[in-house]
């Protein structure tokens, strides 16, 4: 089976999974490292003459990753097109089990079974520790309702202060952010690569955490650890 995927984590998903069944991941798909296919642009300007000529039996999207347009312009092409919508962690689970069939998959791999196991495994949140979560600065924007980075972290125990917001990644002057208050400010290095040295700062005397995106917002093989790796650096920020 030939498979073009537009989703890095997807993309992880599937390599892992059923190695040389891909043929075409966008250009922001760097696990795993190693990977050899044919590169086809971004997930929001995906190359649609490229993915054609490739001509795979499938190919994997996301509702939010990926524009309606140009998953309508590959349907037109005669290309048949999975797309997924992922908010919350069991529909994480879901999706990549509906995914992996759709592309050939005999059984459930076992990073699958250990993640549900890791997440599973949770005591349940310990503590209600506030936070704001910006995804992004000039303009700044945050986290807002009904994401599923969102409802990692309330799992994890941390409830980000715009989680009722209108808009899912509403855009919040950082004044606002600063005097919301938060215990906490949790900052992935993607979409923006926020570091030690470019976002802490706008937050001065606020315990800020730096987090693997990957761990935050990817739903596939990192979902197996990313309680692990996202409990610490926010335990050791809270503390």
């Amino acid at each position: 089976m030939r498979i073009v995927s537009l989703v890095p984590s997807l993309t992880e998903a599937v390599a892992v999974s059923l190695p040389g069944r891909l043929i075409g991941a966008t250009d922001w798909c760097g696990h795993p490292v190693d990977l050899e296919v044919t590169r086809i642009g971004g997930t929001k300007n995906p190359r649609v003459d490229r993915i054609v000529a490739l001509a795979p039996d499938l190919v994997i999207a996301n509702e939010e990753e990926n524009r309606a347009p140009d998953l309508d312009a590959l349907r037109a092409a005669g290309l048949e097109v999975l797309v997924t919508e992922v908010r919350t962690v069991p529909g994480a689970f879901f999706e990549l089990e509906r995914v992996l069939t759709a592309c050939g998959a005999p059984v459930r791999p076992h990073w699958l079974e250990e993640a549900e196991a890791a997440w599973a495994a949770l005591p349940g949140p310990a503590s209600s520790t506030t936070a704001v979560v910006p995804i992004w600065r000039r303009p700044w924007m945050v986290l807002g309702r009904d994401t599923f980075a969102g409802d990692v972290l309330a799992r994890l125990g941390v409830h980000h202060l715009y989680a009722a917001h209108p808009d899912r990644y509403p855009r919040v002057p950082l004044e606002e952010l600063r005097a919301a208050e938060p215990d906490l400010v949790v900052l992935p290095d993607e979409p923006y690569r926020f570091t030690a040295d470019d976002g802490p700062e706008a937050f001065p005397g606020l315990p800020c955490a730096l987090v693997s995106g990957r761990h935050l917002t990817w739903y596939g093989p990192s979902l197996a650890e990313a309680p692990r790796v996202l409990g610490r650096a926010l335990g050791a920020a809270r503390r």
